[in-house]
């Protein structure tokens, strides 16, 4: 082998691949279980209420000469009021934005769902390579876990896998398939960065959190979390959170009986900003009432949330 040809087969070992992976499914699959398995971080919430996830979480995995760069989707339902048709628009974005596009599936839920479908569906069209993680193998059965991989063909996947979030079974075999078939690129981002949205992003969506893992019923939906200061304070960063809820009865039941509930809420989501940002906060939380936020387009444009086209009235 002459010196040129050692030169051009030493540059397509050394290439770096990179590209963007969309991960979809119904809402409870498990997708923000896996994508922080993967990522080694909790960048994504996570509930066991379902539609926790409604904004678009960009996270970034880089290992060696790969790097993929993960959009995690709100949940696929059959949209039943503004908001719904708004986080399916979200959902829609990113995957026009793929390079691959990752379906998680839960083996523990019936097959023929109509959700399940939905996904089939919206699928069906997706031009890129599609591969599929079956999760909760760690609590699903041989059997279900075997008639979703066999259900999943369905969708003409590259690659079929097993894995579970919580234990962290399968994960890495996933994450070499993809990374096997990523395009060959430059990074898009340095070696060291984990997710693209600001500190402050993750901060209210760890609030939320909280108001998820406390509250029942209704309230978790009708809320979201907007930081209005982020400033050291003298040994302590000082954060305000604003709390947006729909209705005055709801915030009263966030704020509880002399203020217990809102003081637990607050022990609770200081712990874990403390522990996503590493060092010591002071956490201010305000309750707010926006009434029938969920249904305004000015309210939804103004989270960020891509909308409709507006109906004729």
């Amino acid at each position: 082998m002459g010196r040129e040809d050692e030169d051009m087969d030493s540059t397509s070992v050394n290439e770096s691949k990179a590209g963007f992976v969309t991960l979809l499914g119904i809402p409870n699959a498990g997708k923000s279980t896996l994508l922080n398995a993967m990522l080694g971080e909790r960048l994504s919430i996570v509930s066991s209420r379902p539609q926790t996830t409604w904004r678009r979480i960009t996270g970034i995995h880089s290992d060696g000469g790969a790097q993929i760069v993960f959009l995690d989707t709100p949940g696929l339902l059959e949209p039943k009021d503004l908001i719904h048709e708004a986080l399916m628009l979200e959902a829609r974005g990113a995957l026009s934005d793929a390079d691959l596009a990752l379906a998680v599936l839960d083996p523990t839920r019936p097959i023929r769902e109509l959700q399940d479908r939905f996904v089939a569906t919206l699928l069906g069209g997706v031009k890129v390579p599609k591969v599929v993680a079956v999760t909760k193998v760690d609590i699903a059965s041989e059997q279900q876990v075997a008639e979703l991989r066999e259900w999943s063909e369905s969708l003409s996947p590259i690659a079929v896998h097993g894995v579970s979030g919580e234990t962290g079974q399968g994960v890495g075999e996933l994450l070499a398939c993809l990374q096997e078939n990523l395009p060959v690129s430059p990074f898009f981002y340095p070696e060291d960065e984990i997710a693209t949205a600001p500190v402050r992003f993750f901060v209210g969506e760890l609030v939320r959190e909280t108001v998820f893992d406390q509250f029942r019923e209704e309230i978790p939906y009708a809320t979201f979390c907007e930081v209005e200061e982020f400033r050291d304070g003298g040994g302590r960063t000082y954060i305000q959170v604003n709390i947006f809820v729909e209705r005055a009865s709801q915030k009263g039941i966030l704020i509880g009986e002399r203020g217990a509930a809102i003081r637990t809420l607050g022990r609770d989501a200081r712990a874990k900003i403390e522990a996503f940002l590493g060092e010591p906060v002071y956490l201010d939380l305000w309750v707010k009432v926006l009434p029938k936020w969920r249904k305004k387009r000015g309210e939804l444009r103004r989270l960020g949330l891509p909308l409709p086209d507006a109906r004729p009235s």
